[in-house]
């Protein structure tokens, strides 16, 4: 019995460090792969040049060669800097990021932890970066900083809201918060009187669906919504006594939480791994590179958004938040829970 206890106990810890490492693995590749694809090459032909082109191939080991400059470059702390909390600060940012990525799935069993709560759990998580970026705002000892800070504060306690009411119509429409759950219900759906795609959700709660890319691209502090950081006012906001490997890593929960933002999206709009027809050990194996595809869709419209509109101002930016995302998404709520009723 011992011996039999001692194999789960191997097979378990073995599977929980591969998924831990599969994890780790993707906060870089998800910021590479975005900062490559959008901030460097897509921006620049929007603006007709050409970008980076001399490290490796066409450019694309330029962020890497940006990461090794990062890492090489000395770690400062200001003189009246509360150093442990200055320090932890981008910790807890990223690991805000690193926690989005246990629930979300990538194919029937690709799934570090499928939570039935699993929506909520990410939401939740995403909410912990707004404790970083005070602890980064305050900690500095500078009044650019702690400005940044609350202006971030008040901007994602804003468009937490929509962002949750947004969720709230897929979750009503699929009957379970788990994201698993939420691709099989859109797998196995009807739309039209077919089932031939399945549901995706994007058709029946596309309301919701721009009602969460707006707030998740309030929640990344990307243009137009990038007051807290921005440089004309603020320096760098926040961000403005880092140097080195720790503004790398805020660097990093950016574009990671911006990839793990996509795949949510992709994962409650667009049926997530999910290919009609494909089911097994075969969904497995396409469902990452269709989850993939999706991902960079979404992300697509997040970066499209940021480099074609100006900042909004203050009051603009609280105004859209309360006056018209929060609205609208009640309202959506309200539809979607009649039409579960009545159909």
């Amino acid at each position: 019995m011992s011996w039999m206890l001692g194999l789960d106990l191997t097979a378990y810890w073995a599977t929980t460090t591969i998924k831990v490492l599969v994890v780790l693995s993707l906060i870089p590749a998800g910021a590479i792969i975005l900062g490559y694809v959008f901030l460097l090459k897509m921006m620049s032909w929007m603006q007709s040049r050409m970008g980076p082109m001399e490290a490796g191939p066409r450019g694309s080991l330029q962020l890497v060669a940006d990461g090794v400059k990062f890492m090489q470059k000395e770690d400062i702390f200001p003189a009246r800097a509360d150093r442990f909390v200055f320090a932890a600060a981008p910790i807890v940012v990223l690991m805000s990021t690193f926690l989005l990525y246990i629930v979300i799935p990538a194919g029937p069993r690709l799934i570090v932890e499928d939570l039935d709560t699993g929506i909520f759990f990410a939401l939740a998580v995403s909410s912990l970066s707004v404790l970083g970026i005070l602890m980064a705002g305050w900690s500095s000892a500078n009044k650019y900083s702690l400005i940044g800070a609350l202006r971030a504060a008040g901007q994602l306690i804003a468009y937490e809201l929509p962002l949750v009411l947004a969720v709230v119509g897929v979750v009503v429409q699929a009957g379970t918060m788990s994201l698993q759950g939420i691709v099989h219900a859109q797998a196995d759906g009807e739309i039209f009187g077919t089932g031939l795609i399945g549901n995706p959700y994007i058709l029946t709660q596309f309301v919701g669906f721009v009602v969460f890319l707006a707030a998740a691209q309030a929640e990344l502090t990307q243009t137009p919504f990038d007051m807290p950081v921005a440089e004309s006012e603020l320096v760098a906001g926040y961000m403005t006594e880092y140097t080195g490997f720790r503004f790398l890593f805020f660097f990093m929960g950016e574009f990671g939480t911006a990839f793990a933002f996509s795949a949510i999206g992709a994962t409650l709009f667009l049926g997530g791994w999910y290919v009609p027809g494909v089911e097994g050990t075969l969904a497995d194996i396409l469902g990452p590179f269709v989850l993939g595809a999706k991902i960079m869709s979404i992300a697509f419209l997040i970066f499209w958004i940021r480099f074609s509109y100006p900042r909004f101002r203050e009051d603009q930016l609280q105004a859209f938040a309360w006056k018209y995302l929060i609205p609208i998404s009640l309202v959506n709520i309200m539809v979607t829970g009649i039409l579960k009723v009545v159909l």
